[in-house]
């Protein structure tokens, strides 16, 4: 009964922060000499359950982010149902094995990251006729731990992507590390994707969108200023 209070409490919470943040973002276009229109807001849900993000959805909003296919599987097929305009968009590492489940469900995949998993998704966009826009990962900080093509060989995938599989590639994003400031990464990013024509740029969370902004981002993935922290 307390967890259904909660969820039931949550909404009015939910769509007040949305609100606050879609006028920061307004600010902060403003301040960059940019238009809010050409910055989309991938809302962070993942770890979310339906009743956090429904307000949202109901406030118009229409771009989400999710981390784990099975995690998106199992909250956006119905949710989707009920929004049909509601886009996805899959920001976390993706293993080649789950290139089909994400193909049928994304509308954006953000984390392509090497030739096997580009391989995996090109295969998986003939066979079944979708194309989701795809975003390069690249590893801006060469984190041993963390997902993303190095820089250095970010112009050799971005040609593969392109010549050898024909995807439908439309930009770059990136995560900088967490002890450094973000603004050379956002700038480093932004170089690469200049120099093959890109022109999206998925870079910015809550505590550095206004930095992203500022350096050209066309889309943010703001998580906890919508939601709240997450719990455990």
């Amino acid at each position: 009964m307390a967890q259904q209070s909660m969820q039931s409490d949550s909404a009015p919470r939910v769509a007040e922060s949305y609100s606050r943040l879609v006028d920061a973002i307004a600010e902060a276009a403003e301040a960059a000499g940019r238009e809010a229109a050409e910055i989309t807001l991938v809302a962070v849900s993942k770890t979310r359950p339906a009743e956090y993000i429904l307000p949202v959805l109901s406030a118009g909003h229409i771009d989400f982010g999710e981390n784990r296919v099975q995690e998106a599987q199992q909250k956006w097929p119905d949710l989707k149902a009920r929004f049909p305009a509601a886009r996805l968009h899959l920001i976390g590492p993706l293993q080649s094995n789950k290139a089909r489940d994400a193909v049928a469900l994304a509308d954006a995949i953000h984390s392509l990251d090497r030739e096997k998993l580009i391989r995996a998704v090109s295969e998986e966009m003939a066979r079944s006729g979708r194309a989701p826009e795809c975003f390069i990962q690249v590893n801006t900080g060469e984190e041993a731990q963390k997902s993303g093509v190095p820089p250095g060989q970010a112009d050799a995938l971005i040609e593969v992507c392109r010549e050898k599989y024909a995807l439908p590639l439309v930009g770059l994003m990136c995560l900088p590390p967490l002890d450094e400031e973000p603004a050379p990464h956002f700038a480093l990013l932004r170089k690469i994707a200049e120099r093959h024509g890109l022109t999206k740029l998925s870079m910015g969370m809550t505590a550095d969108y206004r930095t992203a902004i500022a350096l050209g981002a066309t889309h943010i993935r703001v998580g906890s200023a919508i939601f709240g922290a997450r719990q455990g």
